[in-house]
């Protein structure tokens, strides 16, 4: 659906699943995300999520398959949506890059291009934010790469690899996005 250089973003289809199901069982992509501690989950579980959704027809929603050299190497997307200021207010931003044969090549730098460019363009977002560990440094140097500035910190937030480690959280506005491009 929304075409990069080198990816593709497109919906989560059902033959992703045992992909992604490796990705989220794996303690090191999942640690990447920050907050909460890896937690297992079954194929079979997952399916029938994904079949529960489906089964209600409709859109797939704001959530994507990250396709690159035609295989699925991660999943991102917009989630979060302000209620209260409405839909065309804000949202957060999520992405994991699963198959760390990509991490450090540009990919998450994409991907979050992408994502922006949607959010911005065909959403009218004022702003997109983002909550990521304050020891994914790769992480932090990527979203700030992509225009995201750190708006404060939730200290002693999260417990990873035997101690607290503070929160980051990060946004951009759609005028900052605007001047980027």
């Amino acid at each position: 659906m929304l075409q990069g250089s080198r990816i593709v973003l497109r919906g989560v289809r059902r033959d992703d699943l045992p992909i992604l199901w490796t990705y989220a069982n794996d303690a090191e992509v999942e640690l990447t995300g920050g907050g909460d501690p890896p937690i297992p989950q079954s194929l079979e579980r997952m399916q029938a999520e994904f079949d529960s959704n489906a089964s209600k027809g409709g859109r797939d929603g704001t959530w994507f398959a990250i396709e690159a050299d035609g295989k699925v190497i991660g999943q991102c997307g917009l989630f979060g949506w302000d209620k209260f200021r409405g839909v065309g207010h804000g949202c957060e931003l999520g992405i994991a890059i699963g198959d760390k044969s990509y991490w450090n090549r540009g990919y998450g730098h994409e991907a979050i291009g992408l994502l922006l460019d949607y959010g911005f363009m065909y959403w009218n977002l004022h702003r997109i934010s983002l909550e990521t560990s304050s020891i994914n440094l790769r992480a932090i140097r990527c979203y700030t790469a992509c225009g995201f500035i750190e708006e404060g910190r939730l200290r002693q937030n999260e417990w990873q690899n035997g101690r607290f480690v503070d929160t980051v959280v990060m946004g951009i506005l759609r005028d900052e996005w605007a001047a980027l491009r």
